[in-house]
């Protein structure tokens, strides 16, 4: 496909819901002071279950504004989540739909698994009761492109209509989507980012089978501690980050908020293992690299980088090989890296949009967000990674990665308009 570079791609509207708070501003002031959403679940019995952390949103109910609770029940919580960020994300954008043709309107949404917490209390009552107790909205309210399609249906998008699930990398494949939707001229508004919800038992316990969890349970807060010589694994979270895309001249036009251009993105594979990165970073290097060439510029241009940074032993000292890679060590190491996994934990599907969120934000406001948690920092991550304490610097040009199982990489770059 020949894109348009002339049509440039802007955000204009966000909407935020993690672990740290309900809304964008209050999401990104928890950031920036370098607070921790990682607590202990409360939303369902764990009795079993040897690791009980999570970025968790807690007291959360989908606005009746949004949907009538007899609707809403409908669907698991990951939808939930989409509805909630979308409305912020609209509002904020201040666009008026009625003045876009709606098959120009699409939404394409990132979600890595689904619905785990209906799935699971279905099964259970499968087992307990037998097949008639299964809900004839069980299907509906489950699979992942629901979380586009219930958009759609809401708002009226007659545009593209689907969701991307590639694990971690989900929501940056589907940034990256609907960006050439846009530079293509098919649509001139998107709907995009990711949601993820899959915090309960099953969602858990598989991930501790794996041995993928951090096992630091006497200390929420500092579990997830990216680049830090004792990270001993991730923490899950849940949430959503959504953003509104349009054309940079329709944003002008209309005294749009902008709060970066998506320049340029890549997407590779490690072509290495299910779940483990490629030791010297083979595929993040050739991902970040697609991305800055996409962008049309040059690694010396990059300033920050919001690292995938999942407080892994493997992957945190191979993303750090990868940048040093494709940005020279020299000018690598004069830079700031951050994780906002640190505080968020991860949000597997839709952790890159809730970090395209940051890194706008990061771009549009001149703050670079902190990792915080490291107190003994990794001599095989040697890099500046803003530890405990956000700075404050005006940049241009700013990487956000994504890295996910199955050996899928995406990276965006944002420009600060």
């Amino acid at each position: 496909m020949t894109t348009n570079r002339n049509r440039r791609v802007v955000i204009t509207g966000l909407g935020t819901i993690c672990g740290l708070g309900k809304n964008t501003k209050e999401v990104w002031n928890g950031i920036v002071e370098g607070k921790s959403g990682i607590s202990e679940v409360e939303s369902w019995p764990v009795p079993d279950l040897a690791i009980k952390i999570a970025g968790e949103v807690k007291d959360f109910e989908l606005s009746e504004d949004i949907m009538e609770a007899r609707e809403a029940k409908k669907y698991d919580r990951f939808i939930h989540f989409a509805l909630h960020a979308t409305d912020e994300a609209l509002k904020d954008s201040g666009v008026n739909l009625e003045e876009f043709d709606k098959y120009k309107v699409g939404a394409i949404l990132g979600v890595g698994i689904g619905g785990f917490p209906i799935t699971e209390q279905t099964a259970r009552a499968f087992v307990e009761k037998g097949p008639r107790r299964i809900s004839p909205f069980f299907i509906p309210a489950i699979i992942p492109n629901m979380a586009s399609g219930v958009l759609s249906i809401k708002h009226g998008f007659m545009g593209v209509n689907y969701t991307v699930s590639s694990a971690c990398a989900s929501s940056c494949h589907a940034i990256s989507n609907a960006v050439e939707e846009i530079r293509s001229g098919r649509h001139d508004l998107m709907i995009t980012g990711g949601t993820e919800a899959v915090i309960c038992n099953l969602g858990m316990g598989g991930f501790i089978n794996m041995k993928a969890f951090s096992k630091r349970v006497d200390e929420p807060t500092k579990a997830s501690r990216p680049f830090d010589i004792d990270r001993d694994g991730f923490v899950m979270g849940e949430g959503a980050g959504i953003l509104v895309l349009e054309d940079y001249e329709s944003a002008v036009k209309r005294g749009a908020t902008i709060y970066a251009e998506v320049a340029g993105h890549g997407a590779t594979s490690d072509a290495h293992h299910i779940t483990a990165p490629h030791p010297e970073g083979d595929g993040a290097y050739g991902c970040m690299k697609k991305a800055i060439e996409d962008a049309g510029i040059s690694p010396e241009d990059i300033e920050y980088v919001n690292a995938h940074g999942t407080s892994t032993p493997l992957g945190d000292v191979a993303e750090t090989g990868a940048i040093k890679r494709v940005l020279g060590e020299e000018h690598a190491k004069k830079i700031n890296v951050s994780s906002t996994k640190s505080m968020t934990g991860h949000l597997l599907g839709a952790a890159g949009g809730i970090e395209t969120v940051f890194t706008a934000l990061a771009l549009h406001t001149g703050t670079i967000p902190p990792t915080i948690n490291i107190d003994n920092q990794d001599p095989k991550c040697d890099l500046n990674y803003t530890a405990n304490k956000a700075v404050k610097k005006d940049i241009k040009y700013a990487l956000n990665n994504s890295f996910g199982f199955g050996s899928t990489n995406s990276s965006l770059v944002l420009k600060k308009v």
